[in-house]
C-alpha cells in the first residue's frame, strides 16, 4: 500500500502542506517575472513568509524540476571572504540566472544570488571543505553546455583562480533576472514604536565564544551606538533576548558553529551590514583586533 499521503491525514499537516503549495505557486509567479529565486526566498524569509525548512524543497521543485537548471555540487577548496569580484563579474552575465545553495559548518543553509552582494554579506565566509551547490540556467535557449561552463567558471572563482569568461555568458538581447534589493517594511516593536530590522544571524567561527569575543562585541556595539546614538542594538541567543551580553560568556554554551542573532531599532536605521560584518569578525579568532584600544577610547568603525 502506498504511504505517500499518510502524512496528510491530519488537519494540521494537510493545512501545512496546502500553505507550502501556495508558497511554491507564489514563488513560481515571482520567477516568471524575471526574479532570481534566491532573491525571492531571502525576501520572504526576512518577512517571515517562508520557513527555513521550506527552502530546499522549493529549490528542488522550482529551479531543478520545473525549470531544469543545470547544477553541480562543489566542496570549497579554501575559505572565501572577499565577494565583490564575484558579484561584479557574475553581474555581467546577463544571459544566465544562477542560484547557489551553501551549507555552512553550523548546518545553516543559505540561498545566494551570486550577483547580489547583499547575499554574500549574509554568508560572510565560504568555509573550506563545506558544500555549495551551484544551479545555472541559460535564459536565451536550452543549452546545457553553456550552463555547465558557467558553473565551472564560478567554481574556479571560488578557488581563487583567474578565469576565462565565455562570451556566451553575456547577451544584451536576453531579459535577465532582476537583482532584488527591496527595502524591508519596518516592523513595529510595540509600545513607543520605532523601526526595527529583521533578526540577523552571526555565526560563531571561534572555537568558543569566550570572554575575548564578548569584549570585542561590547567594543563594536559601543562604536555603533556612539556613531548612531538614536539606534539601539538587541542581542538574542537560543530564542531569548540577552539583556547582559556578558551572559553569553557565562553560559558557556555558545560554541563554534552556533549563531547569535541581533536586531537594530530606531527611526533612521543605518550601518547594519557593517555591524553584521564586525560582529562576525568579533565572533571569530580575529576578535583581538577590536581590543587594541586605550582605556576610555571608542573604536571608530562606523
Amino acid at each position: 500500500m502506498e504511504s505517500t499521503y499518510l502524512a496528510l491525514a491530519s488537519k494540521s499537516n494537510f493545512n501545512k502542506a496546502l500553505r507550502h503549495f501556495y508558497t511554491v505557486s507564489d514563488v513560481v509567479d515571482e520567477v516568471e517575472l524575471n526574479k532570481n529565486l534566491a532573491d525571492v526566498i531571502n525576501e520572504a524569509l526576512d518577512a517571515n513568509e517562508v520557513h527555513e525548512d521550506q527552502m530546499l524543497p522549493i529549490v528542488g521543485a522550482v529551479i531543478r524540476d520545473k525549470y531544469g537548471y543545470s547544477y553541480d555540487s562543489y566542496n570549497i577548496v579554501e575559505s572565501v571572504v572577499e565577494f565583490e569580484k564575484i558579484a561584479d563579474e557574475t553581474g555581467k552575465w546577463s544571459a544566465l540566472d544562477i542560484v547557489c545553495v551553501y551549507y555552512n559548518p553550523g548546518g545553516t543553509v543559505f540561498l545566494i544570488n551570486p550577483k547580489n552582494i547583499e547575499h554574500w554579506e549574509r554568508v560572510h565566509e565560504l568555509h573550506s571543505d563545506q558544500l555549495i551547490v551551484v544551479y545555472a540556467k541559460y535564459l536565451k535557449e536550452e543549452n546545457k553546455k553553456i550552463e555547465m561552463a558557467a558553473i565551472n567558471t564560478l567554481e574556479e572563482m571560488f578557488a581563487g583562480k583567474d578565469v576565462f569568461i565565455n562570451k556566451a555568458f553575456i547577451d544584451q538581447t536576453v531579459v535577465q533576472r532582476k537583482v532584488v534589493k527591496k527595502e524591508k517594511k519596518a516592523e513595529q516593536p510595540g509600545k513607543g514604536a520605532a523601526n526595527i530590522t529583521p533578526k540577523y544571524a552571526v555565526e560563531v567561527s571561534n572555537e568558543l565564544f569566550h570572554n575575548g569575543n564578548v569584549e570585542a562585541w561590547k567594543k563594536i556595539m559601543e562604536s555603533y551606538t556612539t556613531t548612531y546614538p538614536d539606534l539601539k542594538v538587541y542581542i538574542y541567543h537560543g530564542g531569548e533576548l540577552v539583556n547582559d551580553i556578558n551572559a553569553l560568556f557565562k553560559w558557556g554554551k555558545v560554541k563554534h558553529g552556533d549563531s547569535i542573532f541581533f536586531q537594530v531599532a530606531g527611526e533612521n536605521i543605518r550601518g547594519v551590514s557593517k555591524l553584521q560584518k564586525y560582529f562576525y569578525e568579533g565572533a571569530s579568532p580575529r576578535f583581538e583586533q577590536f581590543l587594541k584600544i586605550e582605556v576610555g577610547q571608542v573604536l571608530r568603525l562606523f
